[in-house]
């Protein structure tokens, strides 16, 4: 796959185009190509992860320098879940360049949603590594950091699960119920889909590195979905 397009979209040219390969390269593919010479990308994405939050904590951190940690935390799950990075990476095309298994080439509900979010860490990881920080931590400035002003403009920073909870019990009569649907992932590196329930119905699901992000995530969905 040629990934001279992506590589002209985002500006940053790599010197060794077989890391960006394998930033693309989800473990499903290894997997059904069995015989190739490519590697997946989950250490990439584990680099990016690191490298990702540490440029947006200190752009956070410089940009709000009146701002508490509980407030600055909240602006960073909200810049770095699920949701956000999988949007940042379709805008980026990310979706044109990935390889998949045929399974999962099919999937294009929330399990793509997650492998953007992955993929975009990787992608990261990928350019810390060929360009150093200062090119990686530029394309986050560029791509991610801005979408700060929409996050607390529209409140989505703000605890959602208390939200949510207030105007369910208020419009619906029911406190809602968070139950863990899937874990994946090696124990430093966790991922949880939850999914959010009134009375037995499932409302929406939410994606994260932790149960608590999950479950922030699957109370914004709902939130947007019932227009509260």
């Amino acid at each position: 796959m040629d990934y001279k397009a992506f590589e002209e979209r985002t500006g940053v040219t790599f010197k060794d185009s077989a890391i960006l390969r394998q930033a693309f390269t989800h473990r499903s593919y290894i997997n059904e190509n069995r015989d190739t010479s490519l590697s997946h990308n989950e250490r990439l994405e584990f680099l990016g992860d690191a490298v990702l939050e540490l440029v947006i904590t200190d752009f956070l951190y410089k940009m709000f320098p009146l701002k508490n940690e509980g407030d600055l935390t909240s602006f960073r799950s909200a810049l770095v879940n699920a949701n956000t990075l999988s949007e940042v990476a379709s805008t980026l095309g990310m979706n044109d360049h990935l390889l998949l298994s045929k399974g999962e080439a099919k999937d294009t509900g929330r399990a793509r949603q997650y492998i953007l979010a992955n993929t975009f860490e990787a992608v990261v990881g990928a350019m810390y590594l060929d360009g150093g920080y200062e090119c990686a931590k530029a394309f986050i400035e560029k791509n991610v950091a801005p979408l700060i002003n929409n996050i607390v403009d529209s409140g989505l920073w703000i605890d959602a699960k208390s939200k949510f909870q207030e105007k369910a019990q208020e419009v619906e009569g029911v406190t809602p119920l968070y139950k863990t649907m899937k874990e994946s992932g090696p124990d430093h590196d966790k991922r949880f889909e939850v999914g959010v329930y009134l009375g037995s119905t499932l409302v929406e699901k939410g994606l994260g590195k932790s149960k608590q992000e999950a479950e922030q995530e699957a109370a914004r969905n709902a939130l947007d979905k019932f227009k509260w």
